[in-house]
């Protein structure tokens, strides 16, 4: 069964087509970035039109890419929610109205779904039931994975998702966007421990996260003093630091509570070097083993809509082809789905 994979929650676009017996055929994302730098932001009504621009291009260089044509597509899978609004309706009208045209089912998927089940498209995935810790930009959540479709959320983020205070602090430090990334790199340059910043909420005995605080902290730091280059990345580095060492002893913590070794991690913060070393690490000391998604399929992608769909359908859950209607959920909590 071969599944298109649409994916247009925020700012990149992603088409994928998924073979249930050959894998992943082919993949294609653009990003928005460059378009949205200027604004040192996403706008919504910007990457509404560009994704409509996007789809189709990306649509038929996926199919070249795996040498299928439109009416090989059994099903087609696209992001629901959660998201900005426009941009998951010009994905979501797309894929209703090509399913319609080829006579096909068009099946609405969860994006943190999405990425929760991606690591499943390693060569060695790990096997059910797991720890997942899913870090992007919207979103900081653990959740025990008991199957496909079977999701129990352990804790979230208070406020800010670890990759919003990653975004948060690059601006108070006067990084371009996307901050995160520019923090990241930033930090390799310096030396943590310089500046003492807080590890919030990592001995609250539970497993939320809190990280408006740590930003507040940089922002105190920074206003303190007219900070130098070196000030700037001992900073960074201190900065990730306390979030890294956050993210990893509350997934230890839930992978003991639950008795469970496997950890998947999930979301584009997933691909930070340092939270990938404290990760293994920590795991490794309980004698467990952390799985991550390929590195070109932490941000957002169709690869992970078109295998979440198809694990859908394998279930069973296969809408009536050519219905047509349709409605995306911006806010949309992963636990309500079933």
């Amino acid at each position: 069964m071969k599944v298109l994979g649409i994916e247009s929650s925020c700012d990149e676009t992603g088409v994928a087509l998924y073979d249930t017996e050959r894998g992943l055929l082919g993949h294609a994302v653009h990003t928005q970035v460059a378009m949205h730098e200027a604004y040192g932001g996403v706008v919504p009504e910007l990457a509404s039109r560009d994704h409509i621009r996007r789809l189709i291009p990306l649509l038929e260089r996926v199919l070249a890419e795996a040498g299928c044509t439109r009416r090989e597509i059994d099903a087609i899978a696209y992001t629901a929610g959660p998201g900005l609004a426009g941009a998951l309706l010009v994905g979501a009208s797309f894929a209703e109205a090509l399913a319609m045209a080829l006579g096909i089912p068009a099946l609405p998927v969860h994006h943190l779904e999405g990425h929760l089940l991606s690591p499943l498209l390693a060569d060695d995935p790990p096997a059910f039931p797991f720890i997942a810790l899913l870090v992007s930009g919207g979103h900081t959540q653990l959740m025990r994975v008991a199957r496909v479709g079977d999701y129990e959320l352990l804790g979230e983020s208070l406020d800010d998702a670890a990759g919003e205070a990653f975004d948060k602090t690059a601006k108070l430090l006067g990084l371009g966007y996307p901050g995160g990334p520019a923090l990241a790199k930033l930090a390799e340059a310096g030396t943590p421990g310089r500046y003492k910043l807080p590890r919030p909420m990592i001995n609250s005995g539970d497993l939320s996260f809190s990280f408006s605080g740590l930003k507040t902290a940089v922002l105190t730091v920074a206003r303190a003093r007219e900070l130098t280059d070196a000030d700037k990345a001992d900073l960074a580095a201190e900065f990730q630091e306390a979030v890294t060492e956050v993210l990893a002893a509350k997934a230890v913590a839930a992978c003991r509570q639950h008795r469970l070794l496997a950890l998947v991690v999930a979301g584009g913060v997933g691909a930070n070097r340092r939270l990938r070393q404290r990760l293994d690490q920590a795991v490794a000391k309980i004698g467990g083993r952390v799985f991550y998604p390929r590195l070109e399929l932490c941000t957002d992608n169709g690869a992970m809509i078109a295998f979440a769909g198809s694990q859908r359908l394998l279930q069973g859950k296969v809408p009536a082809p050519g219905g047509g209607a349709f409605a995306v959920r911006p806010r949309w909590p992963l636990d309500q789905l079933s």
